[in-house]
């Protein structure tokens, strides 16, 4: 069973940019579909973006154009770039495989993300 791990986040300035990963062990992303949330203290769980096995990328309005996806060469691990980045995207992000679920916040540990204004 393939699992993924999130890492990457830290703390930047506002207008500052993060690259975060998605990494896959046990095997890579081919035929998955990528999910990326985010969830804030206290808050519900958001999806930010979506690539399907096939490329296809959604990315959620609160996010659009400031974001992108990227593969490694092996696509063992998905990039989520973010930019221009304001102290509301403060959160921990998150990924899963397979289709969304509001769960998978509550799988793992994911990464932070901290936006200084």
């Amino acid at each position: 069973e393939v699992q993924v791990v999130e890492s990457g986040g830290g703390s930047v300035p506002t207008g500052g940019s993060l690259r975060l990963s998605c990494t896959a062990s046990g095997g890579t992303l081919h035929g998955s579909n990528v999910v990326w949330y985010r969830q804030k203290p206290g808050e519900e769980c958001l999806m930010v973006s979506t690539t399907s096995p096939g490329g296809q990328t959604y990315f959620t309005d609160f996010v659009e154009g400031r974001v992108a996806i990227s593969f490694d060469n092996t696509k063992t691990t998905e990039y989520l770039w973010l930019s221009s980045l304001k102290p509301e995207d403060t959160a921990v992000y998150h990924c899963a495989l397979g289709n969304p679920t509001i769960d998978a916040c509550y799988w793992g540990q994911g990464t932070q993300v901290t936006v200084s204004a």
